[in-house]
């Protein structure tokens, strides 16, 4: 199976800028998408975007629309989630996963990486 690193996450202040990295180590996704999640403190995890692997069509939960963008280096093996204009609500633990065959997602989740935005 897929192993998924996340990575970019930290402290960062409102209105702020990150990027998000998913990496699959050891080979390649070969996956139909790759999708982004964050669970917030108390919260349930939601869905925030995703990406068809094969041929980069995005997909976003309505409210991220316009700050948060998805993209994939093939090359790389890396799926990316830029996060425009942060705001403290986006504290979160922020976690990718792959969608093997378009059934759902996967019910493995890795460390994740932590996303802080100080007001």
């Amino acid at each position: 199976q897929v192993q998924l690193v996340e990575s970019g996450g930290g402290l960062v202040q409102s209105g702020g800028s990150l990027r998000l990295s998913c990496a699959a180590s050891d080979q390649t996704f070969s996956s139909y998408a790759v999708g982004w999640f964050r669970q917030a403190p108390g919260k349930a995890r939601q869905f925030l975007a995703a990406i068809t692997w094969s041929d980069g069509v995005p997909s976003y939960l309505d409210s991220v629309k316009g700050r948060f963008t998805i993209s994939r280096d093939i090359s790389k093996n890396t799926v990316y989630l830029q996060i425009h204009s942060l705001k403290p609500e986006d504290t979160a633990v922020y976690y990718c996963n792959t969608d093997p065959d378009g059934m759902g997602y996967r019910d493995i989740w890795g460390q994740g990486t932590q996303v802080t935005v100080s007001s």
